[in-house]
């Protein structure tokens, strides 16, 4: 109203001046408005029912709401939301948004986006994610079809979602891109091709995706200028490159060609009282995965026995690992959960204060020494070798193979430590088929409740990779999840004791919980780094020129 205003009462030339001037600014700021970023590993597939994480493309696709700051849910593709009083049925009523090709986003893009990832023949890692939903377990069994899921349509803009069961998480939950919607005539129109390359791809978030072709090392997110909320979004491009070398990743900072990059724990000695040092924690917790069907007979005796297990993670020194070793910040877990993660709904208290057993984490040599005595009698064995697999990629995972190969040498006599460092994907591949004996493994929460982590055991879950199976603690999952999932306090007793069970029988044995040191441009604002779930968010980052 004001500019009208100076424009009836004659100032038209002057404010036309200011206007171009302000425009030449708007302009000259927009192309600062890229942010260089490194990344570990080449993204392995766009495809959100197929993805095994989304730290990046949280920012390309968007579900019903975000994550935002401090993990707190905000708005997404949803312009509202309500549940049933029993808690199992959800109706999203979706604001008016259109994905990158211009195309409406309805209802309907949800409902086949989720019929699509639950279908069997996708095989979609993240398919158990979607087992309180109607059917969705069955479907995704193969004993029903897919259009029995409990998600409807109504009309353009309603979505409304039938729950077998409530699950207290929920809202958090479809913050996950996963539960975001997919172009059914996108899809069909790439088939084959659809998600491997940027260009046979449509996009819901903030920004989209360039210059990927499937095995890129270098691509870039763009500025998204259909979606709903561009106004707020600054960042016109953001660049990624892959650097496996922290060292390299130091010198291009150094040369101005990267905003962010991770440092290794000797880089953090020598640069952590630089003005550019940040550290940003997250509630992954890295673990040694056992192989208990192991295909060598003599060590798959020896990992399916829990005093061998006791002895390998009694052991470990990670008061030593995480201070001397790293050094990065990263800290001793408690237990099979992260800290920070979820809070006793009437006392407060953290979850990982609760799950701690005591003689599974500690470090205690005398008491690994016993253990691996009795296994090893138990077994009928006098020596044991074990090879470590683990991913080159990962910044920790040299230092700490080396580590655990002098200490086990150290501590447990008889053992014969051989590792396996080897690109990401490569490891990865080998763990599913489960070619291995002791995988370094880890799991970053996908939203703030303890089940994020404690599914992953169940038995037959896909990422229990592993095959470990205790009844007992299956049992206390499925009655967190049905018979007590709406009493907060009567499930949270049943998931405390679940993973005592876990933390005492060393299903797995946890290493550390991750805190990465960084080098930031001190220009680089306005980034939102959350504990759990989609870690970045660049929706509201900016660089200050």
């Amino acid at each position: 109203m004001k500019r009208i205003k100076a424009i009836i009462t004659g100032i038209f030339i002057s404010l036309t001046a200011v206007l171009l001037v302000a425009c030449g600014k708007s302009t000259s700021e927009n192309s600062k408005q890229v942010l260089n970023l490194s990344t570990t590993g080449p993204l392995d597939t766009i495809d959100i029912s197929k993805s095994t994480g989304y730290g990046q493309t949280g920012n390309v696709f968007e579900s019903f709401y975000r994550l935002g700051k401090d993990g707190k849910v905000t708005p997404g593709l949803a312009k509202s939301g309500q549940v049933s009083q029993d808690g199992k049925t959800w109706t999203f009523t979706l604001r008016d948004a259109k994905w990158s090709n211009g195309d409406k986003i309805t209802a309907q893009d949800f409902v086949y986006s989720w019929r699509r990832t639950i279908d069997p023949k996708t095989a979609s890692p993240y398919a158990y994610l979607f087992y309180d939903v109607k059917n969705a377990q069955a479907i995704n069994e193969g004993k029903m079809s897919a259009d029995k899921l409990g998600i409807e349509a109504e009309g353009d803009n309603k979505v409304v979602i039938t729950l077998d069961r409530p699950v207290s998480y929920f809202k958090v939950l479809m913050t996950y891109p996963l539960f975001g919607p997919q172009n059914e005539k996108v899809v069909q129109k790439y088939g084959k091709k659809y998600g491997t390359n940027s260009k046979y791809m449509v996009y819901s978030g903030p920004f989209k995706i360039k210059d990927w072709n499937g095995t890129s090392d270098k691509w870039s997110f763009v500025k998204n200028d259909q979606y709903w909320d561009k106004k707020v979004v600054k960042l016109q491009k953001i660049n990624y490159q892959v650097v496996k070398n922290t060292n390299t990743g130091y010198q291009l900072f150094q040369q101005g060609k990267l905003d962010l990059t991770p440092l290794s724990s000797e880089q953090v000695k020598n640069l952590h009282n630089k003005p550019e040092f940040k550290q940003y924690s997250y509630s992954y917790v890295a673990y040694l995965d056992y192989n208990f069907n192991d295909s060598n007979e003599v060590n798959r005796k020896a990992l399916n026995n829990k005093n061998i297990r006791l002895a390998l993670s009694l052991a470990i020194d990670r008061k030593t690992l995480t201070k001397k070793v790293f050094g990065d910040g990263s800290n001793v877990p408690t237990g099979f959960v992260a800290s920070d993660l979820a809070s006793n709904p009437s006392t407060g208290k953290d979850f990982a204060e609760e799950q701690k057993v005591d003689n599974t984490v500690d470090y205690n040599e005398k008491l690994a020494k016993k253990y691996w005595k009795k296994g090893l009698q138990e077994i009928g064995e006098k020596n044991l070798n074990f090879t470590i697999l683990a991913s080159n990629e990962m910044a920790n995972n040299d230092a700490l193979t080396q580590y655990l190969q002098s200490q086990y040498t150290k501590v447990l006599p008889g053992i014969k430590i051989s590792v396996q460092n080897i690109p990401g994907n490569s490891a990865l591949s080998k763990a599913r088929k489960g070619n291995y004996d002791i995988y370094v493994s880890g799991w970053g929460g996908d939203f703030k409740d303890p089940i994020t982590f404690m599914q992953i055991p169940v038995t037959g879950t896909s990422y229990n990779y592993g095959k470990y199976s205790n009844k007992e603690y299956d049992a206390l999952i499925e009655k967190a999840q049905n018979e007590d999932a709406n009493d907060a306090n009567k499930r949270w007793e049943d998931l405390v004791k679940a993973a005592r069970i876990f933390n005492a029988d060393q299903g797995v044995t946890p290493l550390y919980q991750q805190t990465t040191s960084y080098m930031q441009n001190t220009k680089v604002k306005g980034i939102i780094q959350n504990t759990a779930g989609t870690q970045w968010n660049y929706k509201y980052a900016y660089m200050v020129v």
